[in-house]
């Protein structure tokens, strides 16, 4: 049986690592970029597994080349949103599709809430679970405070 003895959230790589440090991000960024992937940054205060559309800061950075200029939005977003979860994705459009080839979490509000699992017990041996974010339980802009 897996376990998360963190009860943090993990999505994307390096979930269950430590919190990279920027100069750790900026090595994933130049990977990404030495790749030809074009970088973006998203954020949310809902981080249900489900929720895959997470808030866009800014544009996709296709025409960046250097690390600095990812990372100057990445200093701005964690700025504008310091109680929020927040993502590097990397896209690689090479084939003319666009998919992710990377993503991860870069910043965390200082209190993660959690989730609950709900058990469903249906007709015959039908279970049901579903999934619960505690953060939901508070309105949109107070979801974080303590």
């Amino acid at each position: 049986m897996m376990t998360n003895p963190t009860g943090r959230i993990t999505q994307g790589q390096f979930s269950f690592l430590p919190d990279l440090s920027d100069a750790e991000i900026v090595q994933q960024v130049e990977y990404g970029l030495r790749r030809g992937y074009a970088w973006s940054i998203e954020y949310t205060d809902d981080p249900h597994p489900r929720n895959t559309y997470w808030e866009m800061f800014g544009m996709p950075m296709f025409d960046l080349k250097d690390a600095a200029g990812v990372m100057q939005e990445l200093r701005g977003c964690r700025q504008s949103f310091p109680r929020h979860y927040i993502r590097m994705v990397a896209f690689d459009a090479r084939r003319g599709v666009e998919s992710i080839a990377m993503s991860f979490i870069v910043s965390r509000p200082p209190h993660e809430p959690g989730f609950s699992l709900i058990r469903q017990e249906g007709p015959g041996r039908v279970v049901r679970y579903t999934v619960h974010s505690y953060a939901t339980e508070r309105p949109e802009s107070a979801r974080y405070d303590e």
